[in-house]
């Protein structure tokens, strides 16, 4: 934060107000620009560059300087994640002081560079080559003298650009977006060849959401034994209050002796009881009033169709009995412990 001038307190900024007309015409601008890139990518180039990661004998690096920088660290990051690949960010700078030490014959090394020109990543070519890694290249400008690095690399992805959406035309505004466009799309491209399965991806994201979503069963979250608030369909409503209420569950699940799944008994179906029957409730079973078709799942279900199916029409419920083949209860899972499990 040091490049920012100090704020003076008391002082208001002189920034002016957004004007959304001029918003809109940026938007389109760079809508213009984003099309044009579409337009006139060469594909055959693109499909020679995705090949190369696909078969990549080894490590496959991303380097970039500044704002290219941050998108080659993204696009390892990205890689990386798959599995299938080893990848990493290698600074041009710290390579020559020592992190060159990483690759090893037959890795890739990826420069991104809008101009082709910067003085890092040729400082960086002849040593990468000397320790034999094959050079890829993604630059903006025209091959020939003004973009040295796609002459010296052995691949080259010519990344079309229009004009930066910048208003003096240099800050990197699109050239970072269709870097990063690119890189996405390649290794979405890989994905789709490798065929990659939610399985392998999630096993790669076990703490995030996406990783639990795709690898968290219904068995794994679900309440048993216990836990759960089991009653008989014979039993008295007002003698089960103490075993609806204690659970957490906010239901009862009715089942016979064997624990096959009779039905459901909520706190709303107590409350619409109440109200409709007043002091006969104490003479009604829990069997007389429960919902004898209720939504049921399976343990080996994955937790997120647990999720869906709780809130699927006609109306969202809050449970969710898990049942075996032979409709046996082996447990319940709730909405408030899957948001729990981060799901």
């Amino acid at each position: 934060m040091g490049s920012l001038p100090p704020q003076i307190l008391g002082v208001p900024g002189s920034a002016g107000k957004i004007d959304a007309g001029e918003l809109g015409h940026l938007f389109r601008a760079q809508r213009s620009n984003l099309e044009h890139f579409f337009d006139h990518l060469d594909l055959a180039q693109a499909s020679d560059f995705a090949q190369a990661l696909l078969d990549a004998p080894g490590a496959v690096f991303f380097s970039g300087v500044g704002k290219s920088g941050i998108v080659a660290h993204k696009l390892a990051q990205t890689l990386a994640s798959l599995g299938f690949a080893r990848s990493a960010f290698l600074s041009p700078v710290d390579a020559l002081h020592g992190d060159l030490g990483a690759v090893f014959p037959g890795d890739l090394l990826v420069l991104l560079s809008k101009s082709g020109s910067s003085q890092e990543l040729l400082a960086l070519v002849p040593c990468a080559r000397a320790k034999g890694a094959r050079l890829l290249s993604l630059t903006s400008a025209a091959e020939g003298a003004g973009n040295p690095l796609a002459t010296l690399c052995d691949v080259n992805v010519h990344l079309p650009l229009q004009r930066e959406l910048c208003p003096f035309g240099l800050a990197p505004v699109t050239s970072a977006a269709i870097q990063m466009m690119f890189g996405d799309t390649v290794i979405a491209a890989l994905m789709a060849a490798r065929r990659l399965t939610k399985e392998k991806y999630a096993a790669n994201h076990p703490a995030g959401k996406i990783g639990k979503s795709l690898i968290f069963k219904v068995k794994d979250v679900m309440k048993k034994k216990n836990e759960l608030p089991l009653c008989k369909d014979g039993d008295m409503i007002m003698d089960q209050l103490t075993e609806l209420t204690s659970k957490g569950c906010g239901c009862l699940l009715v089942v016979d002796e064997m624990l096959h799944l009779i039905g459901t008994f909520t706190d709303g179906d107590l409350r619409r009881t109440l109200k409709s029957s007043g002091a006969a409730i104490f003479n009604l079973t829990v069997g007389e009033m429960c919902n004898r078709n209720p939504r049921t799942i399976s343990p080996d279900a994955m937790a997120v169709q647990a999720m869906q199916k709780m809130e699927s029409p006609p109306s969202a419920v809050q449970f969710l009995p898990v049942v075996d083949d032979h409709n046996l209860v082996i447990g319940i899972i709730t909405l408030h412990g899957l948001v729990t499990a981060g799901l």
